[in-house]
């Protein structure tokens, strides 16, 4: 299973790429939703994307739309994770497209229950 980090924040790639590799996952990183798109495009099959809201270039949402707007990254599974906390937020990315939502701060056990929700990760 390969996942794609996408945040513009170096230190939380490594945080939650070091998090979904001890589930067993493969890690692709990006800093914007621009660099996302194009290893999605070049990166052959990615089955999950962890995405932040706030980041320069392409946000999350925008990102989100963006996939959502490609038949062929239907299966691809969308999760936001980010600070941004209030039910618009939450509403808005959940009709973006976006499978599920994670509020920061986390533990390496909220996201496990997340991907356990997708039928993902080993542990």
């Amino acid at each position: 299973m390969r996942v794609l980090i996408v945040d513009d924040s170096k230190a939380m790639r490594s945080i939650i790429g070091r998090i979904v590799k001890e589930l067993g996952f493969e890690v692709l990183e990006a800093g914007d939703g621009q660099l996302a798109l194009a290893q999605l495009e070049g990166a052959g099959s990615v089955d999950l994307c962890l995405v932040d809201w706030n980041m320069p270039v392409m946000n999350g949402i925008e990102f989100v739309e963006a996939v959502r707007g490609k038949h062929a990254w239907d299966p691809v599974k969308l999760m936001m994770i980010t600070t941004a906390s209030d039910v618009e937020h939450v509403r808005r990315a959940l009709e973006a497209g976006a499978n599920e939502y994670l509020m920061k701060p986390f533990t390496k056990e909220m996201i496990a229950e997340k991907l356990a929700m997708f039928g993902m990760g080993s542990n």
